[in-house]
């Protein structure tokens, strides 16, 4: 016991956990958990958000809320999906309205009928990527403190029953990817190696956020294939290769939750791997997504609200990269989450700049009109 507890200390340590009270805090937590049953362990509050009845109350009620008060039998099935934490829903669903509201012909608002299609999809597909995601990893969630409790881990639902889940969110998926024409099924369908692979790179690469951010953001090529634009590649790449890197940031910051865990279990991050130099690293990550959407814009012919909302964007990233706390799990989850603010503000900015920019029926007939004038004058002057 001394050895593995000394072990522990030194692994604390390796990553800047250095205080009394935090090194304490973790021989507790390690040396109660044999003692405690999977139905009645409590999460870290270093790694949760706190639902204290001190908070403030809404008459729309939380998502984790609507998963605690659900049946017994559904209950494992919707933390299997994630039901309860929906912030992975939204940020694989906001670069999806991107892309579509990119798409959007000049002086319209996008189609409601795309973004609902898409938000599901995004909904459907995140779950089974979750599902997935614990299939692989049931065995490493069983070591690790935030994710001890999930259903595969601590026995509450079997692998039969998850591959069952699995098996219904993927024909789920299908039937809304088969709504689209079939050069966007074909890309869509590729993503699936993608995402079975995933889970596998945190095996063997401590860059496992970028195949992360490839496999999330497919949607962007997708969205761009189905609206007819597939040929603009000046548009989506750098739309793609976006949001693959503020995924990259996002998820850092996510994995940093994990770093000591993920050192005892052998699972690798770019948490593991940029170690105290993250800010830096992040900070170069930042500067190539607004590079990226800068280029994107300029291609696109953007107007001055898709700007102004890139500045704010700059703004959230420079923010969060600023002043998250690498070493403080709520500090990481919260900074994690708050790029769906992010997500909105991008999101809104296209859909103006979209609004107010000019048909090329309109550019046309503007440009004879001009031309019908100036030939008035001409004869007007002779």
């Amino acid at each position: 016991m001394k050895l593995r507890f000394y072990s522990i200390k030194m692994i604390i340590k390796s990553i800047g956990l250095n205080g009394k009270a935090q090194y304490a805090s973790w021989v507790v937590r390690l040396s109660t958990n044999s003692h405690i049953s999977c139905a009645t362990q409590i999460p870290s509050t270093k790694r949760f958000i706190s639902t204290s009845p001190t908070q403030c109350t809404s008459l729309i009620p939380r998502a984790s809320s609507l998963v605690a008060a659900s049946p017994p039998n559904l209950k494992p099935y919707l933390q299997l999906m994630r039901v309860d934490k929906p912030i992975g829903t939204w940020l694989l669903y906001w670069p999806c309205t991107w892309s579509i509201a990119m798409a959007t012909p000049a002086g319209q608002l996008p189609s409601l009928y795309m973004l609902t299609l898409f938000g599901t999809g995004a909904f459907l597909m995140r779950s089974a990527g979750c599902v997935i995601n614990d299939l692989w990893d049931k065995d490493f969630d069983k070591k690790v403190e935030r994710t001890k409790l999930r259903p595969l881990a601590c026995g509450s639902l079997t692998e039969k029953q998850a591959v069952g889940l699995l098996a219904g969110l993927l024909s789920s998926s299908l039937a809304i990817l088969l709504q689209l024409n079939w050069f966007s099924v074909a890309v869509g369908a590729s993503s699936m190696a993608l995402v079975v692979g995933y889970p596998l790179a945190k095996r063997y690469t401590y860059w496992p956020q970028f195949i992360l951010g490839a496999t999330l953001n497919w949607s962007v090529l997708i969205a761009w294939a189905e609206m007819g634009h597939i040929k603009d590649f000046g548009i989506f790449l750098p739309l793609y290769t976006a949001t693959i890197l503020h995924t990259v940031i996002y998820d850092t910051i996510y994995s940093h939750q994990d770093k000591a865990d993920d050192i005892m279990i052998g699972v690798k991050s770019t948490a593991l791997r940029l170690g105290e130099d993250t800010k830096k690293w992040l900070s170069a990550f930042g500067v190539g997504t607004v590079a990226s959407l800068t280029a994107c814009g300029m291609a696109s012919d953007q107007t001055w609200p898709y700007y102004v909302a890139l500045a704010a964007t700059t703004a959230q990233l420079g923010w969060q990269v600023g002043t998250v706390d690498i070493d403080n799990g709520s500090d990481c989850w919260d900074k994690f989450k708050s790029n769906s603010w992010m997500g909105i503000i991008l999101f809104s900015g296209i859909v103006a700049s979209t609004l107010l920019k000019e048909n090329e029926d309109s550019k046309e007939l503007k440009n004879k009109l001009k031309v019908a004038e100036d030939e008035m004058d001409d004869v007007t002057v002779n």
